[in-house]
C-alpha cells in the first residue's frame, strides 16, 4: 500500500515547483523531503521524478499519481465528514485561518455567532494572509480559512481547495477632506466610512498626488498598480506598507493617496473620507475556503452556513 504523507510531497511538489518550497510547506529539511519522494518511487517501481542537477521535475506518470492523490485525500477527507455526520449537534475545536482586515468585521462576529448557535463548538482563530492560510489548510492545521483574490490579478486557484463566495470587497480611495478628489460630500457618518458617499473617483484625477501603497509582489500592491497603470500612469509611490490601518494614518497625517478594500475603511479618523472608485474592477473577492471532501462535517458546515449569513 502507498505511504499517504509521501503521496502528499509529491502532490504539493507539482503544485509548488520544488522540493524546496515542498519542505517548507512542511517544516521539514529538502534533503527529508527527497528521501520520502525516493521511497515513494521505490514503492510505486516507477519513475515519478527526472533529476537534472538540483532540479527535479515530474514526469507524466508523477503528475498523474498527483491528480490520484488529490482523489485518494477527498475520499478520505468525505469518509471523516460521514463519520462525524452521525454525531448530530456540532462540537469539538474548529480552526480557522483568517486574513488581518477581516478579523474584526467578520471573523470576530463569526465566532461570536458559531459559538452562540453552537455551546459545543469552539473556534480558534489564527491570523494568516490567503497564502498562508491555504498552506495551513492542506497541512490541516486548519479547518476553515477565509481568503481573498484581487479580481484585476489572475491568480490561479490552489489545488485541493474548494471555495465560496461571500461578499465582493471593493477598493475605496481614503483622501483628506481638503484634497481636490474628495468632493464635497463625504460619509453621513465619518466614524463609518463602510459604505463611501459621493460620486465615484477616476483614477486619473489621482496621478499627481503622493501615493501609499501595499509593496510590490503583494496581491494589494499588484492590484492597484495594474489598475493606475490601466488608467494610464504609474503612481509616484512615497510610503509602502501592507497594514491598512498604518496607510491610513498616512493619509490623514500627509496627504497622500492610499487605496484601500472597503473593510479596512470602516472607522476613519476625522478629516479623512472615502471614496468609491470609477474602475469597478478594483475589489477584491472574500471567499471562505476547505478542502475537498471537508464541506459536510458538522462543524465545518456550520461554520460555512454561519459565514454566509454574516451582514
Amino acid at each position: 500500500m502507498l505511504d499517504v504523507r509521501r503521496l502528499v510531497l509529491l502532490r504539493d511538489l507539482v503544485a509548488h515547483g520544488t522540493v524546496t518550497a515542498v519542505a517548507e510547506l512542511h517544516g521539514v529539511t529538502p534533503s527529508a523531503v527527497s528521501q520520502q519522494l525516493r521511497l515513494l518511487e521505490e514503492e510505486t517501481g516507477t519513475a515519478l521524478l527526472e533529476r537534472s542537477g538540483r532540479s527535479v521535475h515530474p514526469t507524466a506518470a508523477g503528475r498523474r499519481l498527483a491528480e490520484d492523490t488529490e482523489q485518494v485525500l477527498a475520499a478520505l477527507d468525505r469518509a471523516r465528514s460521514g463519520l462525524r455526520a452521525g454525531a448530530g449537534e456540532p462540537t469539538g475545536p474548529l480552526h480557522l485561518a483568517c486574513f488581518p482586515s477581516a478579523l474584526v468585521p467578520l471573523a470576530a462576529p463569526l465566532g461570536e455567532a458559531l459559538e452562540a448557535a453552537h455551546r459545543d463548538l469552539r473556534l480558534h482563530i489564527t491570523e494568516a494572509e490567503p497564502e498562508a492560510a491555504v498552506r495551513l489548510l492542506l497541512q490541516r492545521r486548519v479547518d476553515v480559512a477565509l481568503v481573498y483574490r484581487y479580481t484585476n490579478l489572475a491568480a490561479p486557484r490552489p489545488a485541493g481547495i474548494e471555495t465560496r463566495t461571500l461578499r465582493a470587497d471593493p477598493l475605496v480611495a481614503v483622501l483628506r477632506h481638503d484634497h481636490p478628489a474628495a468632493g464635497p460630500t463625504g460619509p453621513a457618518d465619518p466614524t463609518d466610512s463602510a459604505d463611501p458617499a459621493g460620486a465615484p473617483v477616476d483614477l486619473r484625477e489621482l496621478a499627481d498626488t503622493g501615493w501609499i501603497t501595499a509593496p510590490p509582489g503583494t496581491a494589494c500592491g499588484d492590484a492597484v498598480l495594474q489598475a493606475c497603470r490601466s488608467a494610464g500612469f504609474t503612481p509616484r509611490v512615497r510610503h509602502t506598507c501592507t497594514d491598512f490601518s498604518a496607510m491610513v494614518a498616512l493619509a490623514a497625517g500627509g496627504g497622500h493617496t492610499a487605496l484601500v478594500p472597503r473593510l479596512a475603511a470602516r472607522h476613519l479618523p476625522p478629516g479623512l473620507t472615502a471614496r468609491p472608485v470609477a474602475d469597478r474592477t478594483l475589489s477584491r473577492t472574500i471567499e471562505t475556503a476547505v478542502r475537498h471532501g471537508t464541506a459536510d462535517q458538522p462543524a465545518v458546515a456550520a461554520c460555512l452556513a454561519t459565514a454566509a449569513r454574516l451582514p
